[in-house]
């Protein structure tokens, strides 16, 4: 059974607000892969997946990309990309965002001589599953103090 995570715990985990979270969900931008909320009670529940796409999300915000152009580039990369997004570097000038597979397309980008930053989802991958050890560590301490 895949790992799933509830909204609080995402929020934790990427960094935004709930609201942040409902609202993209809402809107399409990264709707949960797992379960999507139904009425009222129902929690919403995440993919390991879904939160590495919402850590990059918010990198990318941090770096000054605007929502708009965040959500053209994530329905770039989900329709056209052929391979598994953890082998993807994202670079951006500010102005847009690139997908680089290899090495020698990011030397193209810099031939051009636009200033990139760039986000190598692997790396957010593995720092996630590190807080997420944190994470259910602390959560089963609290459980275990909790008992006695």
């Amino acid at each position: 059974m895949e790992e799933a995570f509830r909204a609080p715990q995402v929020c934790n985990l990427v960094g935004i607000t709930y609201r942040q979270l409902d609202y993209w969900a809402r809107t399409g931008l990264l709707k949960p892969s797992i379960r999507s909320a139904h009425g009222s009670g129902t929690q919403r529940l995440y993919s390991f997946t879904d939160v590495v796409q919402l850590k990059v999300i918010k990198r990318l915000l941090d770096a000054g990309m605007s929502l708009k152009k965040i959500r053209q580039a994530i329905d770039i990369l989900r329709n056209q990309l052929q391979s598994d997004l953890v082998d993807v570097t994202l670079l951006s000038d500010g102005q847009t965002i690139y997908a680089a597979h290899s090495a020698e397309e990011v030397v193209d980008v810099f031939r051009r001589g636009q200033g990139v930053f760039g986000i190598a989802i692997g790396p957010v991958q593995e720092e996630l599953e590190g807080q997420i050890h944190e994470l259910w560590t602390e959560e089963n301490v609290d459980v275990q103090e909790a008992r006695l």
